[in-house]
């Protein structure tokens, strides 16, 4: 009897801690289950800060970038805006000469109208050298201050090369071939070659080189010409169309005159 007592006493112990190192173990298991979840949350929670860090780098970066865009932004406005001051300065300085143009305009025309009138009386004056090419220079500029398609400066450009055309001349050698008109001593009119030198003599040989003549300012017409300048008028067809070295030449020079 005693021997089974003891015997349900030692099976109530071993009961007893097996009960309690299951309940140790199932307390054990809830702590680790525990410890694990608070691992994955924290974890998580690491994730979503690295993640929210990334985001925060990146937000960082977008806004230097921003911040630099908008710097360059503000240095191309100022650059605008300084253009644009620059270009209204022009703008005003444009509206200005133009209406200076028009003023400059309204005075030229006159101006030129009288530059053509005084070329007409010059070249009617001049020695007869190209006189028909000339006149038809100056009909062409009179009948280009009445076109309205020409600008201002396109007609006083052509006005100023007439007048420029007519200055070389005064001081160049030229020869052409042209046709003499007929005199009233009864020759015919015939072809010959004329012989310019600047504006002071103007001379011609019949293409027989058996006639010379010469311009004569005071009588207004042709007179002969000795024939012993026949070889000097000959040299300076040959200098004015290039055939010769230039060289001094010796030709008869009318006396100037008082312009009337």
């Amino acid at each position: 009897m005693a021997i089974r007592k003891r015997l349900l006493s030692a099976m109530a112990l071993t009961t007893l801690g097996l009960t309690t190192s299951l309940a140790f173990a199932a307390s054990l298991n809830d702590a680790v289950d525990e410890g694990v979840e608070r691992v994955e949350k924290a974890q998580s929670s690491q994730k979503k800060i690295d993640s929210l860090d990334k985001d925060i780098q990146s937000a960082e970066r977008d806004y230097r970038a921003l911040m630099k865009e908008i710097e360059g932004l503000n240095v191309y406005i100022e650059q605008l805006d300084n253009q644009l001051n620059a270009q209204n300065k022009e703008l005003a300085g444009i509206e200005n000469s133009m209406e200076q143009a028009s003023l400059v305009e309204r005075q030229i025309m006159p101006l030129m109208l009288r530059m053509i009138d005084a070329y007409e009386l010059f070249v009617k004056a001049d020695v007869p050298y190209k006189k028909e090419e000339r006149m038809a220079s100056v009909e062409k500029l009179q009948a280009l201050m009445g076109r309205s398609d020409v600008t201002v400066a396109e007609k006083y450009r052509k006005v100023m090369e007439a007048f420029q055309n007519e200055m070389e001349a005064g001081r160049t050698i030229d020869s052409y071939r042209g046709t003499l008109a007929a005199s009233s001593g009864g020759a015919a009119e015939r072809e010959v070659d004329f012989l310019r030198i600047g504006r002071i003599a103007l001379m011609y040989q019949s293409l027989d080189g058996e006639e010379l003549g010469i311009w004569n300012k005071a009588a207004n017409s042709w007179e002969p010409l000795d024939p012993a300048y026949k070889s000097k008028v000959i040299a300076g067809i040959r200098i004015a169309r290039e055939q010769a070295a230039p060289d001094l030449i010796k030709v008869p020079v009318s006396a100037p005159q008082e312009a009337k």
